[in-house]
């Protein structure tokens, strides 16, 4: 491969972009350079948008892309553009929504589309294979590639028509009508009776195969169980999370959960980890703890948060993009065992423990190996094996210790170290929130050196904010409304952790940006890209969660938040009138919608604000703070205040107005829209009042 001269992708930062500088076809990232160019040529542009530790982009790659009669075929009748989609999540998310348009099919990656020169799409599709071995349905690429060349020299204007309709459906997408809809706790029951409809009872999880985690409807399901008193609603989360962390696609040795399961019973995964997902399974699984106090949550929360501290961050603090499913060319190979391994690796006895716990067997259960699983929970299989639980627990932590070591003598999976400010913000609020409720100094000063890596690297001095930064690589691209909507909620998140009130006024300042960049001027909601954005064909906001949460749901509760903690009703009203806006999409697509239904559920609260005034460090207050942040209570924000360390900051002046400290001990006020209670004196009378 590096014996060919490399395209224009050799000097980009992107590490998906970098794995195709060295293909035969003429690669352009998306730019100036490529759109002038098909405007002169009169060509149309190919458009293919993956990922670096996407499966099926490298398989295409390697099958089409680095075949040289393909490449010909490209080079001649096609400009091509690559492009990174966790780098460029606004083109993403336009063509693939016009692949859902075209296609009437959910799409994936990587994603192939054809556009005119002024960018509309007029045909699109996903991966398509070398031969026709899949037609009629999905023919080969070439002989797509031959149709859509034909297509373009004698059918333009039948071409034309269809770009300049999917263009006209993608426009209309960024329209969302205000509404005066009254927001009650009946869309939150609704969405407990959709969710029950699709969940699955013998496994966990929703739907069938392939299964993904869900995490934000589990941290829904939470909520609902809180506020309808349901115990089926926990029961299924706490299900769910235990068969997934039992599952293969759960890694059984180092920690850190895979994208999705390809089964329905978690066992065999797609073998790619990204940080978002265990960013926002972490919170799911602490949240859970925080409700049943299951001590297996707990060490799932605390093993994913240490495989991100040992394997998924940077030097400088930051946190990483994701890891491969692929090592030494092979689909999941660091991950897999065979029984002769753990015999050579572990000796008899231990070898011999190992496989009852992960049911390991000589045929294995993945293509001649093992995916480590485990049917039982700690307790059962210490039974199993005539061990106590604690002499159990402690001999499996020294087997995985071992195991852990000989396969990182293996060849590792590809990493991409690109530094993404939305996803960052995702593992800042949850190492800061862990580090909160188990009193964890090092999450939180995890979560604490990634914000301020963030602030001070990924923002301009006027206080926007950039995508993403490579390797000793300087920040770039424009911000988008993700970055800006996660990176003010994890900023609030990291405040009610720590009590540093630098992170509240950051928080306020991401927000206060977010509002003059990100508002639809014309009606509700919030654009995914900026009004200072390059021109695209339309401006959408996003109706739904994909992978990530939906922007205008993030944006919602951050501001709701910080307008808790501030009396600010210029952060509310916007969060309100977008809210009532999306009121339809949350009862008609209540799966889909599990952060606006979180949302929903903190608005409705009723929203308390608990304002703490005490001696930091003092033995009583840091009971009292414990036990605050320990606790489950969605609907609440947290500050605190101690009259030692100078005047209140602004930002907390009307929550704090008139509270003081009485009889010189620690005191919460408990207060609903800045009505207060009578005052909590003492740690007894709070852990009294909230056990209630």
């Amino acid at each position: 491969m590096t014996s060919r001269q490399p395209n224009r992708l050799v000097h980009e930062s992107s590490l998906y972009l970098r794995q195709h500088a060295y293909n035969p076809v003429d690669w352009y990232p998306w730019g100036p350079e490529a759109l002038a160019k098909a405007k002169q040529l009169n060509r149309p542009i190919f458009l293919s948008i993956g990922y670096s530790a996407c499966h099926w982009c490298h398989v295409m790659e390697h099958e089409s892309f680095e075949d040289p009669a393909t490449a010909e075929l490209l080079n001649a009748h096609f400009v091509c553009i690559k492009v990174d989609r966790e780098e460029r999540p606004d083109l993403d998310t336009i063509y693939m929504n016009a692949l859902q348009l075209m296609t009437r099919e959910g799409g994936g990656w990587p994603l192939s589309v054809f556009l005119t020169p002024d960018l509309t799409p007029f045909y699109a599709g996903t991966y398509y294979p070398p031969d026709d071995r899949y037609a009629p349905h999905r023919p080969s690429f070439r002989t797509l590639l031959t149709a859509i060349r034909e297509a373009w020299t004698n059918q333009r204007d039948r071409i034309e028509e269809v770009g300049r309709n999917v263009a006209q459906y993608l426009q209309q997408m960024g329209h969302l009508s205000a509404s005066d809809a009254v927001l009650t706790p009946e869309l939150l029951r609704g969405a407990l009776k959709a969710l029950q409809g699709s969940y699955d009872p013998r496994f966990g999880g929703f739907g069938t195969a392939p299964k993904f985690p869900h995490a934000l409807e589990l941290r829904l399901l939470l909520r609902l169980h809180a506020r309808f008193h349901d115990p089926v609603a926990l029961d299924m989360v706490q299900h769910t999370l235990t068969m997934m962390a039992r599952g293969g696609i759960y890694d059984q040795i180092g920690g850190g959960f895979a994208r999705y399961s390809t089964d329905e019973r978690w066992l065999v995964p797609h073998f790619e980890k990204m940080l978002y997902d265990n960013a926002l399974l972490t919170t799911a699984y602490l949240e859970a703890w925080q409700v049943t106090h299951d001590p297996f949550l707990a060490t799932i929360v605390r093993e994913t948060l240490d495989y991100v501290l040992r394997e998924m961050t940077a030097p400088n603090g930051a946190f990483y993009s994701t890891q491969d499913a692929d090592s030494a060319g092979e689909e999941g190979r660091f991950y897999i065992w065979s029984q002769q391994e753990l015999d050579d690796i572990l000796g008899p006895d231990d070898a011999k423990f190992a496989c009852q716990v992960w049911r390991v067997t000589a045929a294995g259960n993945f293509e001649g190996h093992n995916i480590l699983y485990r049917p039982l929970s700690d307790a059962d299989e210490a039974r199993a094996q005539g061990m106590t639980l604690s002499d159990f627990q402690n001999r499996l932590q020294r087997v995985k210790q071992k195991l852990y070591a000989a396969r990182s003598q293996r060849i590792w999976p590809g990493r991409d170290e690109k530094i993404l400010t939305a996803w960052n913000a995702l593992m800042i609020a949850a190492m800061a929130q862990a580090g909160a409720v188990f009193r964890e100094a090092r999450y939180q000063q995890a979560a604490t050196t990634a914000a301020q890596f963030v602030l001070e690297t990924m923002r301009t001095p006027e206080g926007r904010l950039y995508r993403t930064a490579g390797v000793n690589q300087p920040p770039k691209l424009n911000g988008y409304l993700e970055d800006y909507a996660y990176l003010a909620d994890a900023l609030v998140t990291l405040y009610e952790a720590t009590f540093d009130t630098r992170w509240l006024a950051a928080a306020i300042d991401v927000a206060e940006s977010l509002l003059q960049h990100f508002t639809d001027p014309h009606g509700p909601g919030f654009f995914f890209t900026a009004d200072d954005h390059e021109p695209l064909i339309a401006r959408t906001k996003d109706l739904h969660d994909g992978s990530t949460p939906s922007g205008n749901a993030m944006a919602v509760m951050a501001l709701l938040r910080l307008a808790a903690l501030t009396g600010r009703r210029d952060l509310a009203e916007p969060a309100e009138r977008t809210l009532r806006a999306y009121r339809d999409t949350m009862a008609e697509h209540p799966a889909a919608s599990g952060q606006m239904l979180i949302a929903l559920d903190f608005f409705l609260g009723p929203i308390q604000q608990v304002a703490i005034v005490g001696t930091r460090h003092e033995e009583a207050t840091e009971r009292i703070v414990a036990f605050l942040q320990q606790r489950f209570h969605p609907h609440r924000v947290l500050a605190f205040h101690d009259p030692a360390s100078g005047p209140l900051p602004k930002e907390l002046a009307q929550l704090f107005e008139g509270k003081t400290m009485a009889n010189n001990a620690c005191t919460v006020y408990l207060c609903e829209n800045f009505k207060c209670q009578a005052p909590l004196v003492g740690a007894e009378a709070v852990e009294t009042h909230f056990r209630k």
